[in-house]
C-alpha cells in the first residue's frame, strides 16, 4: 500500500457551518480509522487548512473518501490536494 498526503482548506465560517455535519464527519474518519486507510488527519491550528495522512492502494481510493466526506459535500472543506508521499523516518 501506498502512503498519501491530503491537503486542503477550510470555509471562512468553519466553526458556524461545521456543527450540523461534524457528528457524521468523525464517525466517517473514525470507521476509515479502524479499516486502517486513515492514519491521521485534522485542522491547523488556526482552522484555515486540513492535512491528512493515508495508507491506500490508490490515489483515487483516498479522493473518492474524500469526497464522499461530509465536509467535502457541504462546502466545508473549500479545495483539496493529494500527493503521493515517501516517509522518509518514523
Amino acid at each position: 500500500m501506498a502512503k498519501f498526503v491530503l491537503m486542503g482548506t477550510y470555509c471562512e465560517d468553519v466553526v458556524e457551518r461545521r456543527g450540523p455535519f461534524r457528528e457524521a464527519h468523525l464517525a466517517g474518519l473514525k470507521a476509515q480509522q479502524a479499516e486502517g486507510v486513515l492514519i491521521t488527519l485534522g485542522p491547523t491550528e488556526d482552522l484555515t487548512q486540513v492535512f491528512g495522512i493515508y495508507e491506500a492502494d490508490d490515489e483515487e481510493t483516498v479522493r473518492s473518501l474524500v469526497e464522499g466526506d461530509p465536509y467535502w459535500q457541504n462546502g466545508i472543506w473549500t479545495s483539496y490536494d493529494v500527493k503521493a508521499w515517501i516517509q522518509a523516518i518514523g
